[in-house]
């Protein structure tokens, strides 16, 4: 079962939608004992840095989330700002991340985007697998849809699992260990966002 953490951020519908008919069981997480029912953990996020971290900790799952992760080991999947909160820290706020990914979250940079181009970048882009991870087996030439002004920066180049061009390459999604995050929103993202969701479900 994977759990839909609920702190009152993110498209948790949509992906409630998407493994309703996958036919793989989901629960929306509001409390700790929702969240150590499942087997996996998918943290949604939208807007702030700064705000989605507030959110979180005053949700009190906080806690259950360090334990299932760090030390149960549980596959965790952070999605958009939920993935930006797994670095150590954002330029967009000043708290503190959770600090599961060994990296940090950095604003594009205008003197890269070209006159046609500016911030938020949003709107579908490739995205190139670069580690044959198994969150993306079987996706061919995937595309998914963006909506972001900062992205994650891993001090570690293998962290990183795929990439995308935005004035800049930049990287799109990573994984250490049990930690996986996308920047894009696989849950708005057609076919490769259900193969990719998919994937995630079947992880050993």
């Amino acid at each position: 079962m994977i759990a839909l953490v609920d702190y009152g951020l993110g498209n948790i519908q949509a992906f409630a939608n998407i493994y309703k008919r996958l036919g793989i069981k989901v629960l929306v997480a509001k409390t700790p004992s929702d969240v150590r029912r499942a087997s996996k953990i998918i943290l949604p996020g939208v807007g702030a840095f700064d705000w989605a971290m507030t959110r979180l900790q005053d949700s009190g799952l906080r806690e259950t989330l360090d334990e299932e992760v760090l030390v149960k080991k549980k596959p965790i999947l952070g999605v958009c700002v939920g993935m930006q909160m797994l670095a150590h820290s954002s330029e967009e706020g000043i708290l503190p991340g959770l600090g599961w990914i060994n990296a940090t979250v950095v604003k594009f940079d205008s003197q890269y985007l070209n006159g046609q181009t500016h911030l938020p970048h949003m709107g579908w882009n490739d995205v190139e697998p670069c580690n044959c991870d198994l969150l993306f087996r079987g996706l061919d030439t995937p595309r998914y849809y963006f909506l972001h002004s900062f992205f994650m920066k891993p001090h570690q180049k293998e962290i990183t699992i795929a990439t995308a061009q935005y004035g800049i390459s930049f990287t799109a999604a990573v994984r250490s260990g049990n930690v996986y995050g996308t920047q894009f929103h696989p849950e708005k993202s057609h076919e490769w966002g259900i193969g990719l969701l998919k994937n995630f479900a079947e992880l050993a």
